[in-house]
């Protein structure tokens, strides 16, 4: 799903993408400036590896996602959330949901057996 940009403003833009066995779903809004926030949570299984033995398995993920999309090149002072800058003037929140699920895939993660060690 692609969004102009533009076109977003003070009213909340809702959206709901479904991947396979996740959720993402939440709003864009205009912030300030080039800003446009992104608000969302991210619920489901993906498909995940144990960080001990390796072995594939489900990972139940609840996850609250906030960040700021800046249309065009992010030059502001150093604010509390990342921004993520969009050089056309649209934002792909499909493409979005991927990179949340590999952020999430990167980080550490054990099976039920290597938690009961």
């Amino acid at each position: 799903m692609t969004v102009t940009l533009r076109k977003i403003t003070k009213t909340p833009l809702d959206f709901k993408i479904e991947s396979d066995k996740i959720t993402f779903k939440g709003y864009l809004e205009y912030h300030a400036g080039k800003l446009i926030l992104l608000k969302a949570g991210l619920e489901g299984l993906i498909n995940a590896e144990c960080s001990t033995c390796a072995e594939d398995f489900s990972l139940n993920v609840d996850e609250k996602v906030e960040f700021f999309i800046s249309d065009g090149l992010y030059d502001g002072d150093s604010i509390d959330i990342d921004v993520v800058e969009s050089f056309n003037s649209t934002t792909n929140l499909d493409e979005l949901l991927i990179s949340e699920i590999e952020l999430i895939k990167s980080d550490y993660h054990s099976c039920k057996d290597c938690e009961r060690g």
